[in-house]
């Protein structure tokens, strides 16, 4: 796979897949706000640059065979504007960049929010539709983007979207790191009482499925025009990752309770200090967390297995295993650093 972008390459995802591509040699290159020094020594041309710059966008897909876009503001909280601005404007630049260059494929890294409506989500396929309400700007942008994306393929550019549910793994500076710090404080509680089934997704796997569909990508091919459900495929109760993920970082599990209304009016009170405050950052709970740590999310990876040949590779115990190894390497703190 020569000649590929990455753009987000210095992130989570990005990263893990540009790993990937050197592995298998050929030029790489990505586009990002940061410098990436340890990147750049690795032969891969980096691009200092915003998904908000169209110019900086097409410059960057200039020649490039494949682009993966992982790109994205994420977070419970925030001003509607930056969520559109990256998430929605950025990927309209990322595809009007790839139909100027004439890249002829582009992977773009969705989630499975941009379907959840409050509801338990058990087994089920991409039939889902959208929800006609978000409760986070979040998922409604990424809803927007993958639409975008999706509404763009045709008889010169082919597009997919991937779906790839709960992101952990060595390397993670988001979702691990909180889990660690919060339970090393002691703030974790188990919302209502339940423990639903959820899907997750090992790092490894995320990266091998946008390689897959990235190589079974083509103009007419069944992978062109649709978005993709990505998992681990091991459906287990949620707090037994989290405390899976605890215990790999040599913190105690949780064990405390927290009624759902009273998650509920606690995200209401912080979704209000936050926005009358101007506060960056996640708040420590929002409505729409409280909602989504008491619903079941799994998904059916049919299609996937199907026309992207995907089959997780590394499994959740061995994924924590790693994970731990990781964690307990010399320097490591509870940032991940």
């Amino acid at each position: 796979m020569h000649h590929a972008l990455v753009i987000g390459g210095g992130g989570f995802v990005g990263r893990a897949i540009v790993d990937r591509l050197l592995a298998r040699g050929g030029a790489v290159r990505i586009l990002g706000r940061t410098e990436q020094p340890d990147l750049r020594r690795r032969g891969v041309a980096c691009v200092l640059g915003d998904v908000r710059n169209a110019d900086t966008v097409r410059t960057a897909c200039r020649g490039c065979e494949v682009v993966f876009h992982t790109a994205a503001r994420i977070g419970l909280a925030g001003p509607y504007r930056e969520f559109h601005e990256i998430n929605v404007r950025g990927t309209g630049n990322v595809v009007a960049a790839c139909r100027a260059e004439g890249v002829p494929r582009l992977v773009f890294t969705s989630s499975p929010s941009v379907v959840f409506d409050g509801r338990d989500i058990e087994g089920a396929d991409e039939s889902l539709p959208y929800p006609p309400l978000y409760h986070a700007h979040y998922p409604e942008t990424k809803a927007h983007a993958e639409r975008i994306v999706l509404a763009s393929n045709d008889g010169r550019l082919a597009t997919t979207a991937l779906r790839p549910h709960l992101i952990w793994g060595p390397g993670d500076r988001h979702l691990v790191p909180r889990i660690l710090a919060r339970g090393r404080q002691g703030r974790l509680r188990r919302i209502g009482g339940v423990n639903k089934l959820i899907d997750s997704t090992y790092i490894d796997n995320c990266a091998d499925a946008h390689l897959l569909a990235a190589e079974r990508l083509a103009v007419g091919s069944r992978a062109a025009g649709r978005a993709y459900f990505i998992s681990n495929g091991e459906p287990i109760p949620l707090w037994e990752l989290v405390n899976g993920i605890l215990g790999a970082g040599g913190v105690p599990p949780v064990t405390r309770d927290m009624p759902l209304w009273a998650a509920r009016a606690a995200g209401a009170c912080f979704e209000g200090l936050w926005s009358i405050l101007r506060l960056r950052g996640d708040p420590p709970m929002t409505r729409f967390l409280a909602v989504e740590l008491t619903t079941a999310h799994w998904f059916d990876l049919s299609a996937a297995r199907r026309d992207l040949s995907y089959a997780p590779r590394v499994s959740i115990a061995e994924g924590l295993e790693r994970l731990k190894d990781w964690l307990s390497a010399a320097g490591r703190d509870a940032r991940g650093r």
